[in-house]
């Protein structure tokens, strides 16, 4: 039987983490309240000390602990956040640490964490293994393994966050939440709940990934499969006991969305928010926009939060984000090889107010006829509906189209 986490505990593990987390800013946005029909704001937890959540947690776990597992020091497994959190409590409290990543790890994320300076140890070729070796260590050391979100102390840090806003944003009646492993909502259900028991809380998790959607459904804490998902950061296949007790008494709803919807909203908080928020944050903006959230009457608001993300992977996002918003195609043609033939082309493209991003002229290709040439070009567009009529004045004009743009 699990204890249930107390509001008492969310309170102190606020005041043990007050000298080092931040206070994050709220920010209204116009443009999503557009879609919502009502106020939306949005919680830039993307900003926070280490650039997620995690530290909050992490101090609260590393602060309760008694002078001699102090000094052997604190060990942990992760990819990312959770990594960069446990580094920075350690290193503000004068606390050994170790963090385990797998040998994949990004570099960026490897740096981040040393710069925190904890010592990183490379072991592993996946984050199942590198905890093997993180609780090994734990054996033979002595030192404290910390648990990205199975453990009170960690779920009662992350619950500061649902303090925090309350104060911030008082009028709200729903706030939307990412879920992973479950320790953010759990905390933050858990608080906000015994202060104003009115507020809707919905959860938003990977498709790929639905672990609380399926426990809530099988009713326990179920183990799910995972599939590939550019959230990472919330693919968690196995939940906790403490967090899955939160979430069925708090939680009002839990939603998923698809890749294509993260990363669509990756690209939405750059250009209309300004804030670089990582894929598994955005999901709360994609479940919104998508219109799963069953908002009561009353501003929203978005939980974004973390921003850790590979600056080699924003590029594929915001690439990949574009494209599926109808902000730019390509189209491959085939023309006769005449003189004049990509000039066309390129004339009716910008007779349409697309500007030319790359062209590739080919004169050999798969099934490619004697006499005619393959023309490869990417454009800038303004909408789905501004791509149709690019690609129609190209049909008109005599062009062949062979692959054509697709939603």
């Amino acid at each position: 039987m699990v204890k249930p986490l107390q509001l008492e505990e969310i309170v102190a593990a606020r005041q043990r983490g007050a000298s080092i987390v931040l206070t994050t800013p709220v920010l209204p946005s116009t443009s999503f309240a557009k879609v919502a029909g009502r106020d939306v704001i949005l919680k830039a937890e993307n900003l926070q000390r280490t650039g997620s959540f995690k530290i909050r947690g992490a101090m609260n776990a590393l602060a309760t602990l008694d002078a001699e597992q102090a000094k052997r020091g604190v060990v942990a497994a992760s990819a990312g956040n959770h990594a960069q959190g446990v580094a920075l409590a350690a290193q503000t409290l004068g606390i050994p640490a170790t963090v385990f990543m797998p040998e994949g790890a990004a570099i960026p994320k490897i740096n981040a964490t040393e710069g925190y300076g904890a010592t990183v140890v490379l072991a592993g070729s996946d984050l199942g293994e590198a905890v093997d070796h993180a609780l090994a260590f734990e054996s033979e050391h002595g030192a404290r393994f910390i648990h990205p979100y199975d453990d009170r102390a960690i779920i009662a840090g992350q619950g500061s966050l649902g303090l925090e806003v309350l104060e911030q944003v008082p009028s709200m009646a729903t706030i939307v939440v990412p879920i992973g492993g479950g320790g953010l909502i759990g905390g933050m259900s858990t608080a906000m709940k015994a202060l104003r028991p009115d507020i809707t809380i919905v959860g938003v998790q990977s498709e790929a990934v639905p672990t609380y959607v399926e426990s809530r459904r099988l009713g326990k804490p179920t183990v799910v499969d995972p599939k590939p998902t550019v959230a990472d950061g919330i693919a968690c296949h196995r939940p906790s006991d403490l967090a899955f007790d939160c979430i069925e008494r708090w939680v009002d709803d839990i939603v998923t969305v698809d890749d294509v919807a993260a990363t669509k909203a990756v690209t939405l908080l750059l250009e209309r928010a300004k804030y670089l928020v990582e894929p598994s944050g955005a999901v709360v903006v994609a479940a919104l926009l998508d219109g799963k959230v069953r908002t009561a009457d009353g501003p929203v608001v978005l939980i974004l939060s973390g921003g850790n993300i590979d600056l080699l992977l924003v590029d594929q996002l915001v690439r990949h984000g574009q494209e599926t918003r109808g902000r730019f195609a390509s189209v491959t043609a085939w023309v006769p090889d005449t003189p004049g033939q990509l000039a066309r082309m390129l004339e009716t493209i910008g007779t349409a107010g697309a500007n030319i991003l790359s062209v590739e002229h080919h004169r050999e290709g798969s099934g490619l006829p004697l006499g005619m040439v393959q023309i490869h070009l990417t454009f800038a567009t303004r909408s789905w509906a501004h791509i149709d009529e690019i690609v129609a004045a190209l049909e008109a004009a005599g062009v062949t189209i062979k692959v054509r743009p697709t939603r």
